[in-house]
């Protein structure tokens, strides 16, 4: 068993027992999800609330162990399993993170997700980014579009720039939660415009190519 695993399999181990032992402190119905201004729109029933979140880890963990095993393209995801290993951890503690916030806002202390949440979106999307620099073709794992996933060269190409732009999105995301309003709409337009931009971009490379 790899390093990596271990460290999963101990976030995992983690969450379940925060759940278990906040279970009986937790409301009826628990707080699951707020609004951009930071207020609760959203609830669940106690037993899901506290545990969903821990069953949800653990299938995430499972489908990142089980892509490496049926990709045609798997010899290439070895070449890049440090990065993909360390995107699962960090990812992990982004859930567990999320996890934790819910269960000390139900028992009553009350951290702004309007704040945590988007820092830790901008912290993974700059690890997507290192992730997709050195990603190699495969079915499952980076910008998979008809152009990249038929050249080397294009996916190569495609993924340079994509790790630039999944960093400044994640600078991005960070600034989003001290401008909350103001920021967050702009920046879902930005990320409309990079994932497309980088589906444009893809194509023309092929084209190049072929010529």
């Amino acid at each position: 068993m790899r390093k990596s695993e271990i460290v999963a399999l101990v976030i995992i181990l983690a969450s379940f027992l925060v759940s278990f032992y906040f279970y009986p402190q937790m409301p009826e119905n628990v707080a699951s999800h707020w609004n951009i201004e930071g207020q609760v729109d959203g609830y669940m029933n106690r037993f899901w609330g506290t545990f969903m979140m821990p069953l949800v880890i653990l299938g995430l963990f499972l489908l990142f162990a089980f892509i490496p095993k049926i990709d045609p393209l798997k010899k290439n995801i070895e070449d890049f399993r440090k990065e993909f290993d360390l995107f699962i951890i960090v990812f992990l503690i982004f859930m567990f993170s999320i996890h934790v916030q819910v269960i000390l806002w139900n028992i009553g202390v009350k951290i702004n997700p309007g704040i945590t949440i988007p820092i830790g979106i901008g912290i993974l999307f700059i690890f997507i980014g290192s992730l997709l620099e050195k990603a190699k073709r495969n079915w499952f794992i980076g910008i998979r579009t008809p152009w990249t996933l038929s050249s080397d060269n294009v996916w190569d190409k495609t993924h340079k720039l994509g790790a630039k732009v999944f960093r400044i999105l994640g600078v991005l995301f960070i600034f989003t939660a001290f401008f909350p309003q103001q920021m967050f709409f702009t920046l879902m337009v930005f990320i409309f415009a990079g994932v497309f931009y980088l589906f444009i971009y893809s194509y023309i490379e092929y084209k190049k190519e072929k010529k």
